[in-house]
Parts: C-alpha cells; structure tokens; sequence
C-alpha cells in the first residue's frame, strides 16, 4: 500500500475543436482542484490540455484559463494527444524532484464535466495502494434521447467493479504508465489499451462508481471508436446488444 499517497496531481485533458465545451470542463475541473486543495493543500495539481489539431478558437479560450497548461499538438491521435499532456506533467515533476511512485494521473476529456469530489475520489484510490482508477461516465441527459438514454443505462454498470473503461474517467499511476510504455499513439481505444497492459504488469485496480463524470452525448464525436460511434450505433440498433465499444 502506498501510505504517503501522491504528491503530484496532474489532470490530462485532449481537445480538438471544443470551443463550444471547453470552458464548462476546465470550470468543474478547477472546482475539483480547489475542493481537492481543501482537503489536501500539499498536493501539487497542474491541468494540461493538449490542443489537437484545433481549427476553432479552442486555443484562444484556453488562453484564458490562467492555471491551465496549453500543449499544442498536430497528431489527430487521441492516443498521443494524452501521451503529449502526460510527458508535459511528469518533466515538470521530474525537474522538482517528485518521483513517479508519488505522482498520479488523472484523464479526463475536453467534452465532459467531472464532478466536484472526482480528484478526491483519485487521490482516495491513489493512498489505498491503486495502479489504477477506472471511473464511470453518464451521457448527458441533455443531449440524448430518452429512449437511447434508457438502452445505455440498460447496458451499463455504474456501481462499484464495473467493468467498463473510460478516458474520460480514468486515473493511472505515474510509475505504472511508464512501466507499460503509456497511451499508445492509436485513433481510439487508448484507454482500455492501457488498462490491460497495467492488468498484464501485475499493477492493483480499482473500478468506482464514485466521481462519476458527465460527458457529452454528440453523435459526432472526435475519435472513431469512441462514445459518439457507440451512441449512433445504439440509436440504430435499439433491440440488440452494441457490439464493438469497450465500455
């Protein structure tokens, strides 16, 4: 068990034409950090959003967001855009001497909204011993219909042992990620890539219903295989179980 917990917090964010939701992220994930300070003021947080590809005025509204880290990025992948925000956390860490048994990563994305005790419910499992967190995620009632809303709670789990992965939710230990080589430079399906790789090194899992986080319901999402296709093929095919979408 890791008795000290992290020292570090970073929260990784990708982000690719999201000038339409990106203030109302960055505006949970900071009422997190600043719930989280509270409770844990020696913590060091930083936020790093990796600008992929952005063609809106993405990059121009996260100028504003002073606390925020922007790393500009020109992968399309989402895989390597969170690599690009990982790498930016940990050589800032490594520069101040925090070693990366002491440092957690906390992911998220730019189209979701994270409840205000999630970074606690992170850094909870992070002091219990935990490689890794995966959380749970809830489409956004506003954005879904509620008969596909219905088909998606009929086919989820979001209690404690879930078994489903999400990047949007999803937290790793510094010397985990690195042991399993991190996010692989993929189109989709990084997250669970990750996941069985730390589940192969031996590393301890936790799956939580706690810190669920709220993400968007589009049907026209930025990566191939992710939430939106799910959601379009769940619109399609209402009668049948979805095959294809890891979580």
């Amino acid at each position: 068990m890791n008795l000290l917990g992290p020292a570090a917090i970073g929260v990784v964010i990708p982000a690719r034409n999201e000038s339409g939701r990106i203030d109302r992220c960055l505006a949970a994930v900071t009422a997190s950090v600043a719930h989280l300070r509270r409770v844990a003021p020696a913590v060091d947080v930083k936020i790093v959003v990796v600008a992929d590809r952005c063609t809106d005025h993405t990059v121009d509204l996260l100028a504003g967001w002073r606390d925020v880290r922007t790393v500009l990025s020109h992968a399309g992948r989402v895989g390597a855009a969170r690599a690009a925000g990982v790498r930016s956390a940990l050589a800032e860490w490594a520069a101040d001497g925090v070693r990366p048994e002491r440092s957690w990563i906390a992911n998220t994305d730019a189209d979701s909204v994270v409840p205000v005790h999630w970074l606690a419910t992170h850094r909870a499992a992070a002091e219990r011993g935990a490689g890794l967190l995966l959380g749970t995620v809830r489409p956004d009632p506003g954005e879904l219909d509620d008969e596909v809303a219905a088909r998606w709670y009929r086919r989820h789990q979001l209690s404690d042992g879930h078994l489903h992965v999400h990047g949007a939710n999803l937290g790793v230990r510094a010397d985990w990620y690195l042991a399993v080589g991190g996010f692989a430079d993929v189109t989709g399906d990084e997250d669970v890539a990750l996941a069985a790789a730390v589940s192969a090194a031996g590393g301890v899992f936790e799956r939580t219903g706690a810190g669920p986080v709220v993400t968007s319901a589009r049907l026209d999402g930025r990566a191939p295989a992710g939430l939106a296709g799910y959601l379009r093929q769940l619109s399609a095919t209402p009668d049948t179980v979805v095959e294809g979408f890891p979580a």
